[in-house]
Parts: C-alpha cells; structure tokens; sequence
C-alpha cells in the first residue's frame, strides 16, 4: 500500500503539467484560428483585387498574406511542440505507474518528463517569437490601410476637374 502512495504523490508533477500544457494548446488553438480566419480573408481581398486590376492593393495584400503565414507557422510549430510535451507527460505517468513494479521504468518516467518539459520550453519559445511579430504586424497592416486608403482616394487634380465638369454642367 505504500507504494501506491508514492505513486499518486510522483503522479502529481506531471498532472500539473497536464494542466498546463492542455492550458496552452487551448490557447494557441484560438489564435491559430484567429490567424487562419484573417488568412482566409486577405486572400479573397487579394484574388478580388486582382481581378479588378488593383495591381498596388493586391501586392500589398499579398504582402500581408506572407507575414501571416509566417506567424501561423510558429503557432503551428508551438502548437506541435505542446503536443508532444502533453503526450510525453501523459507517458511519463503511465511509466510511473509501471515502476511501481518494474523499477527501471521509473527511470525511464524521469527521461520522458525531461523531454517532454523539454518540448513545452521550444513550444513556449515558437509562442514568444510569434508574440514578437505580432505587434510588428500590426504596424504593417496599419501601414497597409493608409497606403491603399490613399490608393483609393481621387488625386487633387482628379478633384479638382470633377469639381470643374460638375459646375461647368
């Protein structure tokens, strides 16, 4: 009975660690879908723009589309390494439990947890580095919508003859 014990007392590391990581993966889920959402709408902006012959819109768009590729990639790939830690913790309590009878797997349990918290750190570090860009493309969308706000608006010349024809008529 002792062992048993130990063992739910050894299983509560990685129990928090479940916690954690399933934590984590809920949210890189919604801001990888956040992401594909925003993806999908730039690249009908881009495919309208290009029908309509808006060449300026449709490169910038296709500017905007790159950069949130780029950051999906990262969530995907924190999203991967998050996983991975989830299973290996997962593993590494079932490797507990067997220890309790086969002594080496409870070397083993140690080994997988070490790897596993070693897959959340490189997750962790996707996560930051997308966090990181993000702020940096938000400055370039802004600077996207003033440059085809400005792309859409008359030139003054092209005001000023409107202005003409109008009172001329």
């Amino acid at each position: 009975m002792e062992g048993i014990a130990e063992l739910f007392q050894a299983f509560v590391a990685p129990a928090i660690f479940i916690s954690a990581a399933a934590l984590l993966t809920l949210s890189l889920n919604v801001r990888l879908m956040g992401m594909v959402t925003r993806l999908r709408d730039y690249q009908k902006q881009h495919y309208l723009a290009k029908s309509e012959g808006r060449q300026a819109a449709a490169e910038a768009l296709a500017d905007q589309v790159a950069s949130i590729e780029r950051r999906a990639e990262k969530i995907r790939r924190a999203f991967l390494f998050t996983l991975v830690c989830l299973v290996g913790t997962i593993l590494a309590c079932l490797l507990l439990g067997l220890g309790t009878y086969w002594p080496e797997a409870a070397v083993l349990a140690a080994s997988v947890q070490v790897a596993a918290m070693l897959s959340l750190l490189v997750g962790t570090l996707y996560y930051l580095s997308e966090m990181v860009a993000a702020l940096s493309s938000v400055r370039e969308e802004a600077k996207m919508y003033r440059f085809l706000h400005l792309g859409a608006q008359e030139s003054p010349e092209e005001k000023r003859e409107d202005w003409t024809r109008e009172r001329t008529a």
